[in-house]
């Protein structure tokens, strides 16, 4: 009976959704602002990557824009929500995960305008068809960045800096939301794809951006014996106690080579600008803005920066290009069920938490066809799992 109650109202919201669109007339190019809520400003390499795709896909369309930047995770993103609107913004979107309620609460008062959230996970549930939600299968850049340190590590195997045994990474997190999970996992397989023996320490800052918290991070993996660093967190902590320390490096939204030069190998980011030129264009046309909008490699919305040739190991360009195809033509499975265990069991089912009502009670099935189906059924990741071969400090 709660599945079949279920159903009919997710029925009824869909097709309050779609009579809603069909009202969405096209609006001129002309007369398109866009405003942008930024959890910080162009200090944090995650703010910083959305504001350069935000500044580039407005300016490449010709539409107006407005940037708000610092705007906390609480009644401040509403209060910036609206004064967009009444700025003339009939697009608005907002960069961080707990801006959503204030971002949902601005779209139920404001219906002719059209909000975008990025890493959020309740706009196919809340059932409003001017709340939409973004991501990418960034899991599948990470990946990559992954196979990069594994290669690295095996070089400075072959050339007697340390055993294959004390093959160790360490990664700078920000908190243990699925967001971040499914991020260091992804890496650590792609390392463990190439380099077998490795292992990896995570320790958690509990911030999004804290400078001094992520460098002691990087600090204590790198004193605890972690030979290459990652990271999920916004500064540059991390890769600055990497160059101190002379420990390579694979930062997270962008290359940090001018500041890192001697330890910076490769950074993977999501490209955001694919996605808002999408938008934009969806309402230019009067059409639908999908309700969770997934971009991935082939969209060009995962990318990797350029490899610094001084850190990387020989031949990880062309590795890097053999993977990517891999993945592009899907013979390869990032979360492919048989390269990894949970305490010690391979997994044929689970259910995760995909339809996000804020009681985290999982009810949708992801493993199918061998592996792990990661932002697939919303945008937003929801891998949770602790896998074998990654320990959480203080856990």
């Amino acid at each position: 009976m709660k599945k079949l109650v279920a159903l009919v109202l997710a029925l009824v919201l869909c097709l309050s959704c779609a009579l809603a669109m069909a009202d969405r007339a096209p609006i001129a190019l002309e007369n398109i602002k866009i405003g942008f809520i930024f959890l910080h400003d162009e200090n944090s390499t995650y703010d910083l990557n959305f504001l350069n795709a935000a500044k580039a896909a407005c300016e490449k369309l010709g539409v107006a824009y407005v940037l708000k930047t610092n705007i906390d995770e609480g009644e401040a993103c509403y209060e910036a929500a609206a004064d967009l609107v009444d700025a003339g913004c009939n697009i608005v979107f907002a960069d961080s995960f707990g801006h959503e309620s204030y971002m949902i609460q601005a779209a139920k008062e404001f219906p002719d305008v059209e909000f975008l959230h990025a890493t959020g996970t309740q706009a196919h549930t809340v059932g409003l068809a001017n709340y939409h939600n973004a991501f990418a299968s960034i899991y599948e850049g990470r990946f990559l960045a992954g196979v990069a340190a594994g290669l690295k590590l095996n070089e400075m195997i072959e050339a007697g800096q340390f055993t294959a045994e004390e093959a160790k990474m360490g990664y700078v997190g920000a908190y243990p939301y699925a967001e971040v999970k499914s991020g260091y996992t992804s890496f650590f397989l792609g390392a463990r794809y190439v380099c077998p023996s490795v292992t990896m320490e995570v320790t958690f800052t509990n911030s999004w951006y804290d400078e001094a918290l992520e460098k002691e991070g990087a600090n204590n993996l790198i004193a605890n014996g972690a030979k290459l660093i990652s990271q999920h967190a916004d500064s540059m902590g991390a890769p600055t106690a990497c160059e101190d320390a002379g420990i390579p490096d694979v930062s997270y939204n962008g290359s940090t080579v001018a500041a890192c030069p001697n330890t910076f190998i490769v950074s993977s980011r999501i490209n955001w600008e694919p996605y808002f030129e999408y938008a934009i264009n969806c309402v230019v046309n009067g059409e639908e803005i999908a309700t969770d909008w997934t971009g991935t490699i082939q969209t060009s919305s995962v990318e990797l920066s350029e490899i610094n040739e001084n850190a990387a190991a020989a031949g990880t360009l062309e590795k890097l290009e053999e993977v990517k195809a891999a993945l592009e033509d899907g013979s390869l499975k990032v979360y492919d069920t048989a390269t990894f265990t949970v305490n010690g069991e391979t997994l044929t089912s689970y259910l995760a938490d995909v339809d996000d009502m804020g009681d985290f009670q999982p009810e949708t099935e992801v493993i199918a066809d061998g592996y792990f189906h990661e932002s697939e059924y919303r945008s937003a990741p929801y891998f949770d799992l602790d896998i074998d071969g990654i320990s959480l400090l203080g856990a």
